[in-house]
């Protein structure tokens, strides 16, 4: 980035350059929210990152991110704080760190390489079929796909986090996975939002005597805040990974666990099925935006593709001139996003199976095209729009860290098991739960999913297929240099999430804290409405209203973590208020 828009974006910095961030940021946002929040961040800049010069690490628990920052301060890189930080969410964010769940991460090397995405999101076990989730009639089974076994495909975090350490890491897995392993055995002390999360999933989890056993007390009741909880099992299968590699995962004791609990309960994954998983290496999606390259998921994820068609079509209007969270702004966002949805639900599927028009998606021609569509006095019916035609063929419990080492190596990270606490299934003996992502299929062509994304063709359910994804870990590059890494969870509002922060930082000139806290907004074409949270300027959706925009306020969407780095190579920490235990740390 130049340095004009640096000084304007880390100035007035309350802190020195090493810190953390995490229940201070939720409090300064809980008292700035108000009908001028938003004119109130782009004058004030109330919102202060973590600056450090050695390391950055932000993740949405202080836990991870300490033990992350140490493997930085040890001499590691950011492959292996990156992988040590997934591993002991796992333990201490069950409802979506996962070891039975999926993901992608996306890595820059600090030497101005090309990036790389690892993808191990799940796959559909070999069992699996295109009317699984049907009735005799036809007729989509709504849940299915959400809260029994048959909901689980085969996991990919193991292999995936393994892997990368294998190409990048200078740690062992078996160091890496010893602070996890640690957590789980002698326990961690409970917060609020775990306690919370436990009683307001109670319905689903205590059906499962596994689940009730794993992560409630004896009398059945929630763990409270200030307790130690602690994961005997969890640990035992971590401590087999480590002794054993992704072997103690997806064969042995572990394997036969996740069988047996299928077998006991209608569900698909085999032992031939975990012992054939494989995550791939793929080429992250690329695009520009006003002189900055974007780096972001390729499919089986449609973020990525997604984040550079609307970021395109945005580059044919003046976002900077018509004002953070505008109306004008709002609009055209709006506008933009409906456009890019209507094609997710035609095009994007895993690449393995059909073909995706990559490269006309991302075009800046076909962006163009679409951008001529757009009124910008009046809101477009979302009936009116249709998939386009692009050029030839070529979640909201998930959980994002970002991490950034002092040889400026990079590493967005994204995984989930869908659902908070994802099918509720915890297998029998080995202590975590079941993703429930196959309901990220098109259960039926052209019906909803958990989402309200309506998925085609290219998302049917298949053997061995990977279900498409909203995830998008992404890197932000100029002049070959990594200078902002970020990702969120938030299900299809991934996509818009962390577009916003790259407007925010790119357009806005806001530092990493303000872009993160920052009120967003959301449209995904179907349902026909903008969501926005709290914040937005009544006048602002009035205005929104009269161009004939149906606007919905709702709960907080995201929770991003984000890291910004300078021409000097100040690394500035941006942790997610929306998740009271977000932190970022450096050194």
């Amino acid at each position: 980035m130049d340095r004009d828009l640096y000084q304007r974006t880390t100035k007035n910095l309350a802190r020195g350059r090493s810190g953390r961030l995490s229940i201070a940021a939720a409090l300064a946002f809980l008292v700035a929210i108000g009908p001028a929040f938003g004119q109130a961040i782009l004058e004030g800049e109330r919102f202060h990152p973590v600056a450090a010069k050695q390391g950055m690490v932000a993740t949405s628990h202080t836990l991870a991110t300490e033990v992350a920052l140490d493997v930085l301060r040890d001499g590691g890189n950011a492959v292996d704080a990156a992988v040590t930080a997934g591993f002991a969410l796992a333990v201490t964010q069950p409802r979506s760190g996962n070891i039975g769940g999926g993901g992608f991460m996306l890595i820059s090397r600090g030497d101005g390489s090309e990036p790389e995405a690892i993808d191990y999101r799940e796959k559909a076990p070999a069992g699996a079929t295109e009317a699984m989730f049907q009735d005799e009639s036809g007729n989509v089974v709504r849940n299915r796909s959400r809260f029994t076994h048959l909901a689980a495909g085969v996991p990919g975090t193991v292999a995936g986090l393994a892997l990368a350490l294998e190409r990048h890491g200078t740690i062992s897995l078996k160091q890496a996975l010893t602070p996890a392993i640690k957590l789980a055995r002698e326990g961690f002390i409970v917060p609020q939002r775990f306690t919370e999360g436990l009683e307001q999933a109670r319905g689903r989890l205590e059906r499962w005597p596994a689940t009730l056993k794993t992560f409630y007390k004896e009398d059945g009741s929630a763990w409270q805040p200030g307790e130690r909880f602690r994961q005997p099992e969890l640990a035992d299968t971590l401590q087999r990974i480590a002794d054993n590699g992704v072997k103690g995962f997806y064969e042995g004791i572990t394997a036969e666990l996740i069988a047996d609990e299928m077998a006991r309960h209608g569900g698909l994954i085999t032992l031939e099925d975990l012992k054939d998983y494989r995550p791939e290496v793929r080429t992250p999606v690329h695009g520009t935006y006003r002189g900055y390259d974007i780096f972001s998921m390729s499919p089986p994820s449609s973020g990525g593709t997604h984040i550079v068609q609307i970021l395109n079509i945005l580059e044919g209007f003046p976002m900077a001139d018509f004002g953070h969270n505008s109306a004008n702004a709002i609009h055209h966002m709006a506008e933009a996003m409906k456009l890019a949805y209507a094609d997710r639900s035609e095009y994007l599927g895993d690449t393995d199976y059909v073909d995706v028009p990559l490269e006309g998606l991302t075009s800046k021609g076909y962006a163009e095209e679409l951008g001529k569509t757009i009124d910008p006095g009046k809101a477009r019916p979302a009936s009116d729009i249709n998939p386009g035609q692009p050029a030839a063929y070529e979640s909201p419990e998930t959980t994002h860290f970002s991490v950034v080492d002092k040889w400026g190596n990079a590493v967005s990270n994204t995984y989930t098991i869908n659902f908070s606490y994802g099918s509720g299934i915890t297998v029998k003996g080995a202590g975590f739960l079941l993703n429930n992502e196959m309901d990220d299929f098109s259960a039926k062509p052209g019906v909803p999913n958990a989402y309200g994304l309506v998925g085609g063709e290219a998302n049917k359910v298949e053997p061995g297929k990977r279900m498409l994804s909203s995830m998008s870990p992404t890197i932000v590059k100029k002049d070959g240099k990594n200078v902002l890494v970020t990702g969120s969870p938030g299900g299809s509002r991934i996509i818009t999430t962390t577009l916003q922060v790259i407007l925010n930082v790119v357009d806005h000139g806001m530092n990493i804290q303000t872009a993160v806290s920052a009120p967003r907004m959301h449209h995904q074409w179907l349902p026909d409405e903008i969501r926005i949270e709290q914040g937005i300027s009544p006048d602002t959706i009035r205005l929104l209203e009269e161009r004939g925009h149906k606007v919905v306020r709702n709960s907080a969407m995201g929770a991003i973590q984000s890291i910004m780095i300078d021409e000097d190579g100040v690394l500035y920490g941006g942790a997610d208020p929306r998740r009271s235990t977000s932190s970022a740390m450096g050194y």
